[in-house]
């Protein structure tokens, strides 16, 4: 399965304030604009900025409510996201497990020589 992720997800995953705000919006469902920048101490613009990365990475969703913004996390993007992850850590689980496998041979011959040169 070929997974949507692209780099405008990890672009946006790589701020520190823009995953604070991903934790924000998991912790409490959905927040007003105002809500999320009063978390910070950086100005609304910056935020309203975060807020606009993370919107084109598609990884919240906002709606408009009069003259409110409400942002909540997409949840199909994360679950996407979700599945890259898992799957890259097993990737790396297989490989790291045949590296074991190789050098656990490799501690096995060198074992084995080293009885050799002791019995001679």
């Amino acid at each position: 399965m070929v997974y949507n992720i692209d780099m405008d997800t990890f672009v946006a995953l790589a701020d520190p304030t823009r995953r604070t705000i991903l934790e924000l919006l998991a912790s409490n469902g959905e927040l007003t604009a105002t809500a999320i920048y009063e978390h910070f101490s950086v100005s609304p613009q910056a935020i309203s900025q975060h807020l606009k990365v993370l919107r084109e990475a598609k990884l919240v969703e906002m709606e408009k409510r009069a003259q409110k913004h409400v942002y909540r996390l997409n949840p199909q993007t994360l679950s996407q996201f979700e599945e890259w992850v898992q799957r890259t850590r097993q990737r790396w689980s297989e490989r790291f497990e045949a590296l074991d496998e190789v050098l656990e041979k490799e501690k096995a011959k060198e074992a084995q020589r080293r009885r050799g040169e002791a019995t001679q």
